[in-house]
């Protein structure tokens, strides 16, 4: 399995640094691609370094490089997750605007008809984020925000942020064993 993973400049980079590093230790193939602002949040929300988050990724490119193998659909990948996904960046991919390369690689996620998940951050969602949302659930893309759940009893962030990540694995059918499921504790 192959996933394009783009982190964007919302608050929620862990996110996107679990699902990097729970790809890394299932062995599934990952392609980084950062936002400036991710870059920026990262420092901000975390102590890692961009170094090492670049380093729990397969391949990185650069969220400037048009010409990274993820902007073209002959580049054979089995789908995509922003995680976190800014609503700029939930409004460039709705609107077929592919002025980075985390909004290109999204459509051709989309024009290849492969899954594309997005962890869309940001409260209260206004009329404006819920149509982009809406127009994209409608071509099949999955909105999945990382709702926190609570009947599994988490005791930490990591618990919260380890869930939201399994969901987004479960939509690939991805086996991990990030959170308890339901009827199992």
């Amino acid at each position: 399995m192959k996933l394009v993973i783009g982190i964007t400049g919302s608050t929620g980079v862990i996110y996107g640094i679990r699902m990097l590093e729970t790809l890394k230790k299932l062995n599934i193939e990952s392609h980084l691609i950062m936002s400036e602002w991710a870059e920026k949040c990262i420092s901000m929300e975390t102590d890692y370094s961009i170094d090492h988050v670049k380093s729990l990724a397969s391949n990185f490119s650069e969220e400037k490089n048009m010409a990274s193998s993820v902007s073209s659909g002959t580049h054979r990948i089995d789908g995509m997750i922003v995680a976190p996904c800014s609503m700029k960046t939930l409004a460039a991919i709705a609107n077929g605007y592919d002025d980075t390369l985390i909004a290109r690689a999204a459509g051709v996620t989309i024009k290849e008809s492969r899954k594309l998940i997005l962890m869309v951050r940001e409260t209260p969602l206004s009329a404006i984020h819920l149509e982009n949302m809406l127009k994209l659930s409608r071509l099949g893309v999955v909105i999945l925000p990382p709702v926190t759940e609570f009947y599994t009893k988490p005791k930490s962030i990591d618990d919260i942020v380890n869930h939201g990540v399994g969901k987004c694995l479960d939509q690939f059918n991805i086996e991990h064993d990030l959170y308890p499921r339901w009827g199992t504790f």
